[in-house]
């Protein structure tokens, strides 16, 4: 079978010569126009394209992934001149978290993240399931979910308002969270330590905190998730009632002035630490520099070795 044949081609691929996209090209994929990608590039130094002899730019597929997260922390209400800070401090983390992941990964990502979307395009969830088994035995879980998943979902999620891609955001979202709660249940331990996984109302969607959970989890911690809404005037209680080790507030929203102060006094009423993780982790960390509350970051590998050094005692907040 073809896609049977892709498996190994696909993990042994050596890199390709990178393929180029003309700005027209990337409007149309990302739904931005020229001029806004200029002005991106020019006023924010946000996408650095290479150029051609007669100086029109060339976009790579990580220039058109850029993009996409540009648009995501601007519908999150993050000014496009505070954006490019947070790229390269996410940036940053990942080539910490990920050291033995390279160009050659990329590309074999890339490729899979085709074949899901073609899977999609036709509304083939018996496909689907086929590559999402392949793509588990080539890679680690976490290269699964946030390197080749995680990445197309956020682009229809994005996209959605076009003809067809609510449908196919809708196929994959409603898949991927069902594999979620799946791997969760049958990765359940009630003789390991307990973390409580948490997101406050309207701070998340339910894939991204299962994700989250998932990354989380070790063969040391059980992640008990408890879905997205929680209020945080209830949490105090509901940790007094689990006993959890530790209670993590996963969050992806651009933080408010009051986040800081709220979580500082959801701390004084739990008997537990209080761990962020998310983007809010990043984004909130200066401000709660020196309190009791440990920020976990927001890459999955980066998340779980913090939260293990945090448990351990060997992680300042």
């Amino acid at each position: 079978m073809p896609e049977l044949a892709s498996v190994t081609s696909l993990a042994s691929s050596a890199l390709k010569q990178e393929e180029l996209f003309p700005i027209r090209e990337v409007s149309r994929l990302t739904g931005v126009n020229p001029v806004t990608l200029r002005a991106w590039e020019r006023r924010y130094g946000l996408i650095q394209p290479t150029r051609t002899d007669s100086g029109h730019r060339l976009y790579s597929q990580a220039d058109i992934d850029a993009v996409r997260s540009i648009l995501a922390w601007i519908e999150r209400g993050v000014a496009v001149s505070k954006v490019g800070s947070i790229l390269a401090k996410s940036a940053s983390s990942r080539s910490v978290a990920t050291p033995a992941y390279n160009e050659v990964s990329s590309d074999d990502w890339s490729q899979w993240q085709g074949q899901v979307r073609s899977a999609l395009q036709n509304f083939d969830e018996p496909r689907l399931e086929r590559l999402y088994g392949q793509i588990f035995s080539c890679y680690p879980l976490p290269v699964v979910f946030q390197d080749i998943f995680m990445p197309v979902w956020q682009e229809l999620l994005l996209r959605q308002d076009e003809v067809g891609l609510r449908g196919e955001w809708l196929m994959l979202d409603g898949f991927l969270r069902g594999r979620c709660w799946q791997r969760l249940q049958l990765g359940r331990d009630d003789s390991r330590e307990r973390v409580l996984l948490v997101a406050l109302p309207g701070h998340c969607r339910e894939l991204e905190l299962l994700v989250a959970a998932l990354l989380l989890g070790n063969q040391d911690v059980d992640v008990s998730v408890m879905g997205p809404g929680v209020p945080m005037t209830d949490l105090a209680l509901v940790c007094e009632r689990m006993q959890p080790q530790a209670l993590v507030v996963f969050s992806n929203q651009p933080p408010g002035e009051e986040f800081p102060r709220q979580l500082a006094r959801l701390a004084l009423g739990l008997e537990c630490p209080l761990l962020l993780a998310g983007d809010s982790a990043d984004l909130a960390e200066e401000s709660l520099a020196g309190s009791p509350i440990a920020c976990l970051g927001n890459e999955g590998r980066l998340m779980q070795r913090r939260m293990q050094q945090f448990l351990a005692g060997h992680l300042d907040t």
